[in-house]
């Protein structure tokens, strides 16, 4: 009798154990987000004047955006969905932004603090960077693999993608998967729908 309570509570304690340890396996381990590589090196300046490099983000979650202070068109609406991520987030020391100017000649750090300060930046992590413009758009267009460049042509004088890039604590660009089963690459900046999803999948880094 004694022999069967034991294999009883032996194989409760398995079970629980079983339970506990796939508990931790999704709440530590790896999130089903794809891991798309590391993120490029990049070195800039704050609107602070302090240098920033992709080395300051490690152990953070954090957002990359290009895009320039005076745009007419498509920035504005950026700049209010980044400042909804960032009241998501507001206070997590994990967490964080890295806007990127395309325009640095006009967009120096003081531009870039003015610009912030209108904007209702409060977290400490969210950096708004310049360098130089040719370093900027090799980072852009051969780093990430996103559009930016200057056209006379078209209103605001530059044009670029409304994407927003998602980088792990070990600095991977990191998506979820599309209807398809194909990783998304970016998340869309402009629309409602990109913005509940980055939303969502930064929440699952954080927990990694």
């Amino acid at each position: 009798m004694k022999n069967k309570s034991y294999i009883g509570i032996s194989f409760i304690v398995l079970i629980f154990g079983i339970w506990v340890a796939n508990e931790l396996r999704v709440r530590f381990g790896k999130s089903d987000l794809v891991e798309m590589g590391n993120v490029p090196s990049f070195s800039l300046t704050d609107q602070n004047s302090k240098v920033i490099t992709d080395k300051d983000y490690l152990g953070k979650v954090y957002v990359v955006e290009f895009f320039f202070s005076t745009c007419p068109t498509i920035c504005p609406i950026m700049n209010q969905n980044m400042l909804t991520i960032q009241d998501e987030f507001y206070g997590n020391p994990d967490f964080g932004i890295a806007s990127i100017t395309i325009d640095p000649e006009h967009d120096t750090p003081e531009t870039l603090k003015a610009h912030a300060k209108n904007l209702g930046v409060k977290h400490y992590n969210w950096h708004f960077l310049t360098g130089k413009k040719e370093y900027i758009y090799d980072l852009a267009k051969k780093g990430f693999n996103i559009y930016a460049d200057q056209n006379d042509a078209v209103e605001g004088g530059f044009e670029h993608s409304g994407l927003f890039a998602l980088i792990d604590k070990e600095g991977k660009i990191r998506c979820r998967k599309d209807s398809f089963d194909n990783p998304i690459l970016y998340y869309d900046g402009l629309e409602e729908a990109g913005i509940k999803a980055i939303k969502e999948d930064i929440k699952k880094l954080l927990e990694e």
